[in-house]
């Protein structure tokens, strides 16, 4: 047992040994490790230390280099700049110089032109001193004259002067009213016989054919049991087809007949050709009834279409916006006083053409408004006005030319007519008008319409003298001053009115003018 732990504590001190001595080496070891690490680190240390130095010396040398390059390029520019100044000063110099040449050379050519006006003016006061004295002398001589005129003729200077204007003046007097008088009478011998000449020339250039419709449209059946069909159980089929049209159908005892009446002429077709399709067909029912109407509203409207374009082409305007053609194709369906307004309208484009021609005047201008001059009647039954504005507003709003305007604006005398065209237009729509057969309203029921007319006004406390003019489109009531003031005219105008609009039938509209007048009165004695 001891030996065994003999030998422990022996292997025991062998390892402690052998550690020791390992660790002892590895000291060494790491000593010179250390050494050597600090060496390898000093040498690296002393060649960074050379290398910055060797770089310090190289960025002056540079430096040196740079800064002695500057002074060298910033000399260079100091002189280039010094040389260019000095250029341009001497430039300026010189500049100067001939500037100063040249004002001298003025100042002494103003001198001299001073000198020959100084001279010219005292050659012209002697002219003038020579004037003055040769004047005092006429003066003189024509005293003595007139001195002894006026001993000769026992008349002095005054009364020479006023005999001589007196007889000038009647001899005068006498010599212009003879050449007024007889250039008035060549001239009116003149335009009379042109006148006559250009309406002639024109009438018998234009033969229209004119339909005299009425109010009233008849259609046909095929038997008089189709009139029950039309009306349909409890009128269910005549009341929908009257509101769908706007058309009163008469069912009366008239054989095989039936009546459409409507002062709207559009409306009357459209009901027209309405009727005759359902009667085609046969079946008659509120549905059938509300197609059959929509087809004969477009058919219609192309027909309308097909007639403005057709006056266009006839009359040879063009240029009109496509609104106003279809406006132009809805006088088809419009009368006045039983004359086709779009024939009416052809007839007085085809004038107005014929009469510019003659006059000289431009001819396309003319016709294009004599075709538009009743544009506003195709809008009558929808807007309320004359046909005169309506046909204004519409021809501005689609951008016709202001004499176009002008002449529509006047042809009845609204406002003053102030070109040619307007004129011409107003002539011609005359002329369609009192065409024999154009209209149908006879003289009688036209004079009893201006009685009545006057009549109303002159009914009225107030009112001293009344007349109708225009054919009856405007009516001129003279008050009495003492009765109707300012104020009640206005009252009275339009009680006027409005018993016109309740008492009469009448086309267009009718303009009331009140006029009173204050006069004084005076002799001196």
């Amino acid at each position: 047992m001891r030996a065994m732990n003999t030998v422990t504590i022996a292997v025991i001190c062998c390892v402690a040994a052998l550690i020791v001595g390992a660790a002892v080496s590895g000291f060494i070891c790491f000593r010179q490790g250390i050494a050597y690490r600090q060496k390898q680190a000093e040498s690296i240390m002393g060649s960074a230390e050379k290398e910055a130095e060797r770089l310090m010396a190289d960025a002056e040398k540079d430096a040196e280099a740079k800064k002695k390059n500057a002074l060298v390029e910033a000399k260079d520019e100091i002189y280039k700049l010094r040389s260019d100044a000095e250029k341009e000063i001497k430039d300026r110099r010189n500049e100067i110089t001939r500037q100063e040449r040249r004002i001298q050379q003025k100042e002494e050519t103003l001198d001299k032109k001073n000198d020959n006006l100084e001279r010219k003016e005292e050659v012209l006061q002697n002219k003038i001193k020579n004037a003055d004295e040769k004047l005092r002398e006429v003066e003189t001589i024509k005293k003595s004259q007139m001195d002894i005129l006026e001993r000769i003729s026992e008349f002095t200077k005054d009364q020479a002067k006023e005999y001589i204007i007196n007889l000038l003046d009647s001899d005068l007097v006498h010599e212009k009213a003879v050449k007024i008088a007889s250039y008035d009478q060549q001239i009116k011998d003149e335009c009379d016989e042109k006148a006559r000449s250009y309406i002639s020339l024109a009438i018998a250039k234009c033969a229209a054919e004119q339909v005299s419709e009425a109010t009233v449209s008849v259609v046909a059946l095929p038997n008089d049991e189709m009139k029950g069909r039309i009306i349909g159980r409890e009128g269910r089929n005549i009341r929908t087809f009257e509101t769908l049209t706007g058309v009163d159908l008469i069912i009366d005892d008239t054989p095989e007949a039936i009546t459409l009446s409507c002062f709207d002429h559009v409306r009357r077709e459209v009901a027209r050709i309405a009727l005759e399709k359902l009667i085609a067909d046969g079946r008659i029912h509120p549905t059938r009834i509300e197609e059959m109407v929509d087809k004969a509203r477009r058919e219609v409207e192309y027909r309308i279409k097909q007639e403005g374009e057709r006056a266009v082409l006839e009359t040879n305007v063009h240029g009109i916006n496509h609104e106003l053609v279809k406006l132009i194709g809805r006088l088809r369906f419009r009368t006045s006083y039983r004359q086709n307004v779009l024939n009416h309208s052809i007839e007085v484009a085809q004038l107005s053409g014929m009469l510019a021609s003659e006059l000289g005047v431009d001819a396309n201008l003319a016709r294009r408004a004599g075709l538009l001059h009743d544009i506003g009647k195709a809008l009558t039954a929808e807007i309320e006005g004359s046909h005169v504005q309506i046909g204004v507003d519409v021809c501005r709003k689609y951008k016709e030319s202001n004499e176009v305007i002008h002449a529509i604006e006047a042809h009845h005398n609204d406002v003053e007519p102030k070109t040619v065209i307007a004129c011409i237009v107003q002539a011609a729509d005359a002329i369609s008008a009192a065409r024999p057969g154009a209209r149908s309203e006879n003289y009688e029921n036209y004079i009893k319409r201006l009685q009545k007319l006057e009549e109303i006004c002159t009914s009225y406390e107030g009112v001293e003298k009344c007349y109708a003019v225009q054919a009856g489109r405007e009516v001129r009531v003279m008050v009495c001053p003492e009765v109707v003031n300012d104020e009640k005219m206005v009252i009275v105008a339009r009680d006027i009115a409005k018993q016109i609009e309740n008492e009469m039938d009448y086309p267009g509209q009718i303009k009331v003018n009140m006029i009173r007048e204050s006069r004084a009165v005076d002799y001196a004695k």
